[in-house]
């Protein structure tokens, strides 16, 4: 049982399925997203 568990849940991890419900537990304004992207990629081009 707790192998089915384990699986389970590594599963989930894997497909992100958790992060995604985070993410859509509260409405985000669409400009919201969009400065949010834009932050996350200039933060990645300057690594």
């Amino acid at each position: 049982m707790e192998k089915a568990i384990k699986r389970f849940k590594r599963m989930v991890e894997k497909e992100g399925i958790i992060r995604e419900w985070k993410k859509r537990e509260y409405f985000e304004k669409p400009s919201t997203i969009k400065n949010r992207k834009q932050k996350a990629l200039t933060r990645k081009l300057m690594k």
